[in-house]
C-alpha cells in the first residue's frame, strides 16, 4: 500500500474548518466577520433574549470593598490622592448594581411564562461598571450578557456575567453591532474614551434615525454637566436644540428606571410563537 503520510499531514488536506492558518488569512476576514456576527447572535438566541438594555460607564470604578483595599494599600501621597479619587467613584459602582438588579427584576430577564427574556442587562463584559451591571443581574438570579473585546492588553471578563453569554471579539464594529442590534435602552454611568464613544455612537444613530428611538439615561448629572457642555454645540449650530432632548440625566439606579419607563422602556408582549413553544423570535 502506498505512504500517503505527507498528504495526509500537508495543511490543504485539513478540513477548512479547522485550518487555522485558512480561516486567519487575510482574503476570509469577511467570513470571520460573519463567524462572529452569528455565533453571539444564535447562542442569545438559544437563551431566549430577545432584547437588552446596555449599560456602559468606566473600567476603572471600583467597588466600594475594592477602593477600601485600595485605600488600604497606598503607600505614597500620589498613590493615596488615586485610591481616594477612585473611592469617590465607587458609588456609581453601587448604583450601577442596583440598576441591574432593577432591570433584571422588572424588566422580563427572568423569562417567566414563555421563556422569552427582554431587557437583559448587556455591557462590555469587563470591571469597574460593567462588573457591577453584571453583578446586579447576578443578585437576583437572572442573566446577563457581556460583549468582551480582544484588547493588546488583555481584557478579562468580569465573573458575573453569565458565562454562557460571555463573548469575546476581535472587532470593535460587530460587538458595536450587537451591543446596539437588541438594545431596548442605554444606561451611562461616568466613563471616559470608551465610554464617551458608545454613548456618542448610540445618540449618532439616534439623531439620524438609523436606529429606532430608545430611552436613553446619563447617571451623574454633577459628573456630566462637567464632561458634556453640549449647549456649546447647539449655540454653534452643530446640533439643534431638540437633540438635547435624546437623553434625561439622573442620579440613581431607581430615578434612572423611572425615567427609561417614562420614555417607553417595557418587556415586549410574548410574541404568539413564543406562547406555543416554538421558540423566541426577533421581532
Amino acid at each position: 500500500m502506498a505512504d500517503t503520510n505527507a498528504q495526509q499531514q500537508s495543511s490543504s488536506y485539513k478540513l477548512a474548518v479547522e485550518d487555522t492558518d485558512f480561516l486567519l488569512r487575510d482574503e476570509m476576514r469577511s467570513l470571520r466577520f460573519a463567524m462572529e456576527y452569528a455565533k453571539a447572535e444564535l447562542l442569545l438566541r438559544d437563551w431566549g433574549v430577545r432584547s437588552t438594555v446596555v449599560v456602559f460607564g468606566s473600567a476603572r470604578i471600583p467597588s466600594p470593598e475594592i477602593a477600601e483595599a485600595l485605600l488600604g494599600a497606598a503607600t505614597s501621597p500620589e498613590a493615596r490622592e488615586l485610591a481616594e479619587r477612585r473611592a469617590r467613584l465607587s458609588k456609581w459602582y453601587v448604583e450601577a448594581r442596583r440598576f441591574g438588579r432593577i432591570v433584571s427584576e422588572r424588566g422580563g430577564a427572568l423569562a417567566r411564562g414563555t421563556g422569552v427574556r427582554d431587557n437583559v442587562i448587556a455591557t462590555g463584559g469587563g470591571p469597574g461598571i460593567m462588573e457591577a451591571a453584571n453583578r446586579g443581574a447576578a443578585d437576583c438570579g437572572a442573566p446577563s450578557i457581556g460583549f468582551n473585546i480582544t484588547l493588546p492588553m488583555e481584557q478579562a471578563p468580569n465573573s458575573w456575567s453569565t458565562p454562557e453569554l460571555t463573548f469575546r471579539f476581535h472587532y470593535f464594529a460587530m460587538r458595536k453591532m450587537h451591543l446596539a442590534m437588541r438594545a431596548n435602552a442605554l444606561a451611562v454611568f461616568p466613563g471616559g474614551f470608551g465610554t464617551m464613544d458608545e454613548l456618542f455612537e448610540i445618540l449618532t444613530l439616534l439623531q439620524t434615525g438609523k436606529a429606532p428611538p430608545m430611552p436613553v439615561v446619563l447617571f451623574g448629572r454633577d459628573y456630566w454637566s462637567r464632561a458634556l457642555n453640549l449647549e456649546t454645540l447647539v449655540e454653534y449650530g452643530t446640533i439643534d436644540e431638540a437633540d438635547l432632548t435624546l437623553f434625561d440625566i439622573v442620579d440613581d439606579a431607581e430615578e434612572g428606571w423611572e425615567a427609561l419607563v417614562k420614555r417607553g422602556l417595557h418587556a415586549h408582549i410574548p410574541l404568539e410563537e413564543d406562547v406555543h413553544g416554538e421558540g423566541p423570535q426577533r421581532e
